[in-house]
């Protein structure tokens, strides 16, 4: 909603009278330089605000912070029993140590596959050297054909077995290869969830908020505590739709702790962040303070006013004399007159049109 800064606008022109038992007050409009704002409420939030989670299920056996702290990125601050956890990081290493063995020369299964191939290897040589033999015999007319082509498919199916041979130990080496792959994929698998038992701060930051005690049980996910950057505080705000369209980044801000309602904190529009809050029903706004802030609680409520504009020497009239559908009593003309405005606040109403300062204007209805 909008609202003007005018509070200091005194009207001197205001008289009572009486007309037929009933009273009347009457004022001319005054021209002054007002100020638009669009009023929002929010709280102080700390920059890289997170919360610590747990990433295992177990008992809390160590935590070592308490709130107030400043803890460093990286830093333990808590520990969770799960030796689950644990055993399945040693049983991921046996294996991965028995992978690592079965891929040596002398593994039982690549070293029965090895010797097959050699045989097969020898045997192929053997038929070679007797096929070629042979096949000079026949040539000479020594040996029928009958005895060379029985060499010579000797030849080729120990051509073929060695083939076969070496293709069981090219693939039985394969396969050892890719278990060694997948237990070391599992060895450092488990690893990281055996990690996820030492809870670690992710950013250097002040814990706000701790959650949960030493000897808590805690499921994955479960929030231990809030952490947030104490050196950067700035102001979360919602804003309703009607108002939305008119905050830009950049725009100045007059900020307003609930905690000291006598002052007042420059500031400026950071962020408008790009998505509806169905929570709250509003969009939010990030104002960082201009003025150094003395007050550093997060979560202090606040209010804020937005300066979307400025008018120079704008005609006012107080909101009271403002009828339904923008008219106004002028004094000694029956019919009201409508008047084109810019804003309606809850005090004042800027107008456009209509009226000027010598114009003056009747209510009965008083403040």
């Amino acid at each position: 909603m909008k609202d003007i800064k005018s509070l200091l606008i005194m009207i001197s022109a205001i008289v009572m009278l009486s007309s037929c038992g009933k009273k009347i007050q009457e004022t001319s409009s005054i021209r002054k330089d007002v100020t638009e704002t669009v009023f929002a409420s929010g709280n102080l939030e700390a920059h890289q605000t997170y919360q610590l989670v747990a990433q295992s299920d177990g008992y809390l056996v160590e935590l070592n912070f308490k709130e107030n702290d400043v803890v460093k990125q990286g830093q333990i601050l808590a520990v969770i029993d799960n030796k689950q956890n644990e055993i399945n990081k040693e049983s991921a290493n046996a294996l991965y140590n028995i992978a690592q063995q079965n891929l040596k020369p002398d593994a039982p299964q690549l070293l029965q596959a090895k010797i097959a191939m050699d045989n097969a290897k020898q045997k192929l040589d053997f038929d070679q050297e007797q096929s070629n033999r042979f096949k000079k015999l026949w040539e000479t007319n020594s040996i029928s054909k009958v005895d060379y082509e029985t060499a010579e498919l000797k030849f080729q199916t120990s051509k073929a077995e060695y083939s076969k041979a070496s293709e069981n130990y090219a693939l039985v080496k394969q396969q050892a290869e890719q278990q060694l792959v997948i237990n070391n994929a599992q060895k450092n698998a488990n690893t990281v969830l055996l990690g996820f038992n030492q809870i670690k701060a992710v950013y250097t930051g002040k814990v706000y908020q701790r959650f949960k005690e030493k000897g808590d049980f805690v499921r994955t996910g479960d929030v231990i505590a809030t952490i947030g950057d104490a050196n950067f505080l700035y102001a979360k705000v919602s804003i309703d739709e009607s108002s939305i369209s008119h905050v830009k980044v950049g725009q100045e801000a007059v900020i307003q702790l609930n905690t000291n309602k006598q002052k007042t904190y420059k500031g400026k529009v950071a962020e408008i962040l790009p998505a509806f809050n169905e929570k709250t029903q509003s969009f939010l706004c990030k104002i960082h303070f201009a003025d150094s802030l003395d007050f550093r609680i997060v979560n202090t409520q606040l209010q804020v006013n937005i300066i979307i504009g400025i008018t120079k020497n704008a005609l006012l009239i107080p909101r009271n004399y403002l009828q339904y559908g923008n008219l106004v009593k002028i004094k000694g003309e029956i019919d009201p007159v409508k008047i084109e405005t810019k804003f309606i606040s809850t005090e004042w109403v800027q107008v456009l049109s209509g009226l000027d300062e010598s114009t003056t204007i009747i209510t009965d209805k008083f403040k």
